[in-house]
């Protein structure tokens, strides 16, 4: 087949990580992918380190009619059998561009856990022959909540890439982020958004520190809401306990020094960070939101807390230091979870098999 993603995103984050994972996978088992970004987009990069060949186009707002007409030239002279749109500006001009190019499958995989309005206005979300839905709980906010034809909205999870499962424990790691080997660490990785609920985990720390002296949290990533999270550690007096550490090239070592990963987002899908941090064996605290609880069952893979409720976060995290061999077992049972139905194979495997049958169903018609 040949495929091509579309991502309007200039970030890096869990959402287009799987975008590339995705068209990466599907190149190794003999597809020709290919990817449309904006121009200065960080996914451009990544995509062509990956040997995926990368086409740019404005995308300035969702009627940007110059690169509709862009996009469906090269895809009329490309002859691609699915497009595949992520973020909303792309799905717009990708979704309007491939009907007019006549691509025979259009696929638009949701990976925010937020409701669409499905109305003649948004005529675009009535185009894609199937959503992608990252998870359970977001199939079922877009059949029940938003009105999507069940028979058009499929689950399949986010796939954690092998090498995480073969992170390796080093108190050594820490050495780079100038931490005390002794020291406990707690980390949030993620791209810093305000849906992210950083705020929560930064209001979580003071408590933390009282109970177990001497903890150290990463805030692992980069992005808008970086400058108002180092401004409020300084109002709340955490700084010392506080480590911003900016965009991490390959996040696999902060859980390497991890001895507890959180995430404290208001709102979710079924979250990359978490499921790379149960791969590697670390125990994880995570808010009760979108698609978390599907994969972190409070007590069984680890812990939940709702959402906002630092102090819930706090107790969570003081549990896991104080109960170290307790995290141990959440973690081994999260590890084989994520192993047994969360791998990129499984994901790859999902998704070849989708596009197959409705590329076949569209040939029959």
């Amino acid at each position: 087949m040949k495929i091509l993603h579309t991502e309007w995103s200039d970030g890096l984050g869990g959402q287009e990580k799987r975008v590339l994972m995705e068209a990466a996978g599907l190149s190794r088992r003999g597809h020709e992918t290919a990817l449309v970004c904006r121009e200065g987009a960080r996914i451009r990069g990544e995509a062509e380190g990956l040997g995926i060949a990368v086409h740019t186009v404005p995308m300035r707002k969702p009627y940007d009619l110059d690169s509709m007409i862009r996009l469906r030239g090269f895809l009329r002279k490309n002859r691609f059998d699915v497009v595949n749109t992520h973020s909303g500006v792309d799905s717009w001009i990708g979704g309007i561009a491939a009907k007019l190019a006549g691509v025979p499958v259009l696929v638009r995989t949701r990976h925010l856990n937020i409701a669409l309005k499905r109305n003649p206005l948004n005529f675009i979300h009535y185009l894609p022959d199937m959503y992608i839905a990252c998870g359970d709980n977001m199939r079922q906010n877009l059949v029940e909540s938003c009105g999507f034809p069940a028979h058009k909205v499929v689950s399949i999870a986010t796939g954690v890439a092998p090498e995480f499962f073969e992170v390796r424990r080093s108190r050594e790691a820490r050495a780079k982020y100038g931490l005390d080997r002794g020291a406990p660490v707690i980390a949030n990785v993620g791209i810093l958004r305000s849906v992210k609920g950083h705020e929560v985990t930064l209001r979580s720390v003071q408590r933390v520190v009282d109970a177990v002296p001497g903890v150290r949290y990463l805030i692992a990533g980069d992005g808008p809401r970086q400058k108002a999270l180092e401004d409020l550690a300084r109002e709340l007096g955490i700084v010392e306990h506080v480590l911003f550490t900016g965009f991490v090239e390959d996040v696999r070592e902060v859980y390497a020094l991890s001895d507890v990963v959180v995430l404290s987002s208001w709102s979710e899908g079924l979250p990359q960070s978490v499921l790379q941090a149960m791969a590697a064996g670390v125990p994880v605290v995570a808010t009760r939101v979108g698609g978390v609880p599907e994969v972190v069952v409070h007590g069984d893979t680890g812990l939940l807390v709702e959402p906002g409720d630092h102090e819930g976060l706090a107790q969570g995290i003081i549990t896991l230091l104080r109960q170290p061999e307790a995290g141990k077992r959440l973690a081994g049972r999260a590890r084989e979870l994520v192993m047994k139905e969360h791998s990129a194979e499984h994901m790859l495997d999902q998704i070849e098999q989708l596009y197959e049958r409705l590329l076949k169903n569209k040939k029959e018609c």
